[in-house]
């Protein structure tokens, strides 16, 4: 359970664009051929709404694998609020290679902005609380780490990356071991040292929890008054985590209970893409 701070390393985000590549330009981009080789132009990409920028990254790494005459100058930081209007980069080289790039490029930009625009809406709600607003592992297949990434350019963080760096007890696992006590126990001579997270579902499951020794309790469509109440019950012994029907309307109620996370798939999965537009300029 971790806060990335920095874009997934060069071999995977490397690895990210040449796939993407790879299905757009396919055995070449023929109507790029219209234009002459020699040809050099230049271009800018805007944004034609508001939002959060994140995606620089993987706007370079494009254009490396295309045309490494390609130049690249990012006017905005990644996790900068945007205007409508504004000028998100400039690209100097090749105008066939500007061209063939520009739609795999603005794909990355425009969701993984969509995904810190989101994420910066929701965590600026709860600002005035303590709560850290967590994402879930209802990512784009192939762009688990490059969402994560974006989540906290958008100012909320990560849960767990894949089933690997923690654990998550659930109902099935707890049914399958035959307790809550037996699962957290089989977790730490499993793994010891990694975290240890149970899913509740009421308040004698959320006990039962405590006293196996739980890193983090997910409390489990909880309502308001159970939350409040298991906020009390805890005080502080494991980190408590919301989870289940939590939207908009309620979110802030949720983070004033006092639980310290909430998690929410909404963060990765209901994005609406960044309205992006790229024009030559010579």
């Amino acid at each position: 359970m971790q806060h990335f701070i920095q874009p997934p390393e060069t071999s995977s985000l490397a690895h990210q664009v040449r796939l993407a590549l790879q299905e757009d330009v396919g055995s070449g981009d023929i109507t790029a051929q219209l234009i002459p080789e020699d040809r050099y132009s230049q271009a800018r990409v805007i944004t034609r709404q508001e939002g959060v920028f994140c995606g620089g990254p993987w706007v370079r790494e494009v254009f490396r694998q295309l045309d490494t005459r390609v130049q690249v100058s990012l006017l905005v930081k990644e996790g900068e609020r945007l205007v409508a209007g504004q000028t998100l980069f400039r690209l100097q080289g090749p105008a066939r290679a500007l061209l063939t790039g520009e739609r795999t490029a603005l794909n990355f930009v425009q969701t993984l902005s969509a995904t810190a625009s989101h994420c910066r809406e929701l965590a600026d709600r709860v600002a005035h609380t303590r709560v850290k607003l967590l994402d879930t592992r209802k990512t784009l297949p192939g762009l688990r780490l490059a969402q994560k990434y974006a989540v906290t350019c958008g100012g909320c963080h990560n849960h767990r990356i894949g089933l690997f760096d923690a654990f998550l007890i659930k109902e099935n696992h707890i049914a399958a071991a035959g307790s809550i006590q037996a699962a957290v126990e089989a977790a730490r001579k499993l793994a010891p040292g990694k975290p240890v997270e149970v899913e509740v579902e009421n308040l004698a499951e959320l006990n039962q929890a405590l006293k196996a020794g739980a890193d983090r309790i997910m409390l489990d469509e909880f309502s308001l008054e159970q939350t409040r109440e298991a906020v009390a019950i805890t005080q502080g012994r494991a980190g408590l985590e919301a989870s289940g029907s939590i939207t908009r309307k309620n979110l802030v109620a949720v983070a004033e209970t006092g639980v310290d996370f909430i998690s929410l798939g909404t963060l990765t999965k209901d994005i609406q893409s960044l309205d992006l537009s790229m024009r030559l300029i010579g």
